[in-house]
């Protein structure tokens, strides 16, 4: 009987259940790993292991629109592998990202590792921590798949447009391009603030500012206003000469003195709009390289003396919402590092403006403890600059307001009325946390009272010119797709990477420019698919994906309601585009290789020059257009060049002898008005307009100026 014991001991030790957790990469399955026991093995699919085909539409028409997904290449050998850990193991937790994509990824892991006969269950969690993910397993369910529908109605929309357009426009423009349903709406958003600023004519103003003193030698600016009852915009020269002459000599008298105070709130955790959009402003980062890091921050780092750690909670979300033990832990941090009174009175909850989804809390770290300086031996220059704007961010959130003292003087000359601002900070509150100013918050205040005379030293009048508006950028960009609803936080990064690799969208400094090739995709877009570059459809789609999500909704019903208008569109294209199909134009160069004429051709980056004999001969050259007027400096031919990023410029041919660039056409005419070339400006309603920004000379368009 005892040897019989002896032999079932190792049993009783086999007895313990194997589990297996999938994740989508090592740094994730490197965090989780640490906080569960030697029961639990993890393991990463290394993202997506299933998709529709790259080579054709894969999505089955005649079928009700069913998709066919196959296994993404190269993933063969991961799956077998996975497959032998699923088959060992008692019971599989699938644990990929809490949002679409992550349960869709879950749903196609279900599917091709064959565990609909074994015990499964679907974990998500807000942030990798051991409490968050033992939470997770202890609140294991089953695959929710209204989510899993969201996406993949997302993915076969996505795909529709995306393949079927860009098919249409490779083979019947032949000029390599493509298009996507998001991108497309982007694009255009792009397109039409460049043309807005194209088109723009600058008009004149003016501006006084009196640079006046107390009898205490203390300087006060005042800027003019108008008169009492009204105010005066100052439109040219004249006008604000007659003002000068009527004030010259004249003392400034205080005719009203408010002092008052103004609370600044303290700002919202971040979301992963408003990550993007500060991140750029602040350390210059794009989209992509900001997600890119936020990613690594979530997943885990490694801090030195304590392990892979989470540091911040999961990085797509639209929502502002904290959870109750985040709030807590904030407060004692700030109560016990600045004191009482930079805890807000109550707490403050942010709502999101319009419809948000809300399936998550707001980014922000795991833990308040680890400050940026406690843990910055271990990060990276950029993961430590960006964990730093999420900390304080978080912190800054709970903090109470700070508080100014205001001083607005109103001051009169002759008839004419003057004022003057200033504010001093009294209470730092949040500000001594999140001190990301655009500007300088405080202006010094000179104590003045009603009555009070004061000295003129000097009256500054200047002429200004209105601007256009501002073209985009990386942040006002995702602020505009969050706020028209075109888009939603895990798309952003993707859509301002995706029109720049197809060289559609070029950056210079900050400003996003499109480029030629950009212009002609976006025109095509708009001739022949109103509804997939139409901002309010595309919009509405977004709402109707979300419903699905919600379960208020089929997901197939919307691919049923959207191909076939769609589809008459691309037919209608197909017929249509065979009619603007643009040729190879000969030109009179010679190939110097094989004596051909060459030909203009049109590639990914635009227009270029190469041989006709092509694939015999390989000769081609740099392309410039004429643009059919004559240099102002030298005279020589104006050409149609292209900065390294892509963006449109006119310049001289002699280049470099001749330094003449302009961003506009050149006319040919020069300005009644000081003798300065013009410029072409705007596409419909064309202004000819005097290069000289202080002449501001501008007339119509006439048919016979045009060349």
């Amino acid at each position: 009987m005892a040897e019989k014991k002896q032999k079932e001991k190792p049993k009783k030790a086999k007895a313990y259940k194997k589990h297996l957790v999938i994740v989508e990469s090592p740094a994730k399955a490197k965090t989780i790993k640490k906080f569960l026991g030697n029961t639990y093995k993890v393991e990463a699919s290394m993202g997506h292991v299933r998709d529709l085909p790259k080579s054709q539409l894969g999505i089955d028409m005649e079928n009700d629109y069913e998709p066919r997904y196959i296994t993404i290449r190269g993933k063969g050998e991961l799956l077998s592998k996975l497959r032998k850990e699923a088959k060992s193991a008692d019971k599989v937790y699938l644990a990929t990202d809490p949002d679409r994509e992550g349960e869709a990824i879950s749903w196609h892991l279900l599917h091709a590792l064959n565990l609909k006969e074994k015990p499964i269950s679907r974990i998500t969690f807000n942030e990798i921590t051991k409490n968050a993910v033992k939470k997770s397993i202890s609140e294991a369910r089953e695959i929710d798949m209204d989510l899993v529908n969201a996406q993949q109605a997302r993915r076969m929309l996505d795909r529709m447009v995306g393949y079927t357009i860009s098919d249409l426009l490779w083979q019947k423009v032949k000029r390599g391009l493509s298009a996507g349903r998001v991108q497309s709406v982007a694009l255009r958003i792009i397109c039409d603030r460049e043309e807005e600023i194209n088109s723009f004519i600058p008009e004149e103003y003016w501006t006084i500012t009196a640079n006046l003193t107390d009898e205490n030698k203390n300087d006060i600016q005042a800027k003019f206003y108008g008169t009492e009852g009204e105010k005066i915009e100052l439109h040219n020269k004249q006008q604000t000469d007659e003002i000068l002459q009527n004030m010259e000599g004249k003392n400034f008298v205080v005719t009203d003195v408010k002092e008052g105070t103004r609370i600044k709130k303290p700002v919202a955790p971040f979301t992963t709009s408003t990550l993007q959009q500060e991140a750029s402003k602040h350390l210059n980062m794009t989209a992509q390289k900001t997600m890119m890091i936020a990613q690594q921050l979530y997943e885990g780092i490694d801090i030195k003396g304590e392990g892979t750690v989470g540091l911040v909670s999961y990085i797509r979300t639209d929502s502002f919402r904290i959870s109750d033990e985040a709030y807590e832990m904030c407060v004692r941090f700030i109560d016990k590092t600045y004191g009482k009174e930079y805890v807000n009175a109550e707490r403050i909850v942010y709502k999101s403006k319009g419809k948000t989804q809300d399936a998550h809390e707001a980014i922000r770290p795991t833990n308040v403890y680890y400050t940026p300086e406690y843990i910055k031996e271990s990060l990276t220059k950029d993961q430590f600059r960006l964990y730093q704007l999420i900390w304080k961010r978080f912190v800054a959130s709970q903090m109470s307001p700070a508080i100014y003292n205001t001083l607005s003087v109103k001051i009169k000359c002759h008839d004419y009325q003057f004022r003057t601002n200033g504010s001093v900070l009294k209470f730092d509150g949040f500000l001594k946390v999140y001190d990301y100013k655009e500007k300088e918050e405080t202006e010094k205040i000179v104590s003045m009272v009603k009555h009070q005379v004061l000295y003129q030293k000097e009256i500054d009048a200047q002429q200004h010119f209105t601007q256009p508006p501002p073209r985009f950028t990386d942040a006002s960009l995702v602020k505009t797709l969050e706020e028209i609803g075109v888009g939603r936080p895990s798309t952003y990064a993707s859509t301002l990477g995706v029109i720049q690799a197809r060289n559609y969208v070029t950056k210079e400094a900050k400003s996003l420019f499109p480029t030629e090739l950009g212009e002609v995709v976006n025109d095509i877009m708009k001739q022949y698919f109103t509804d997939i570059v139409d901002i309010h459809f595309t919009a509405e789609m977004e709402n109707k994906l979300d419903e699905v999500e919600e379960g208020k909704g089929e997901w197939k019903q919307i691919i049923r309601e959207f191909y076939p208008p769609f589809e008459k569109e691309v037919l209608d294209a197909i017929e249509k585009l065979k009619k603007v199909d643009i040729k190879d134009e000969v030109t009179d160069i010679i190939c110097e290789k094989c004596g051909r004429n060459m030909v203009i051709k049109y590639g990914r980056y635009g227009k270029f020059i190469a041989c006709p004999g092509f694939p015999e001969c390989h000769n081609s050259k740099t392309y410039y257009e004429y643009a059919g007027v004559s240099c102002p400096k030298c005279g020589g031919k104006i050409l149609i060049k292209k900065t390294k990023k892509g963006r449109k410029y006119f310049g001289c041919e002699h280049h470099p002898e001749c330094d003449f660039m302009s961003w506009n056409k050149p006319s040919e005419k020069k300005c009644p008005q000081c003798g300065s070339y013009m410029e072409e400006k705007g596409k419909k309603n064309v202004k000819i307009v005097c290069s000289n920004m202080q002449c501001g000379y501008v007339e119509d368009k006439k048919e016979e100026d045009e060349i």
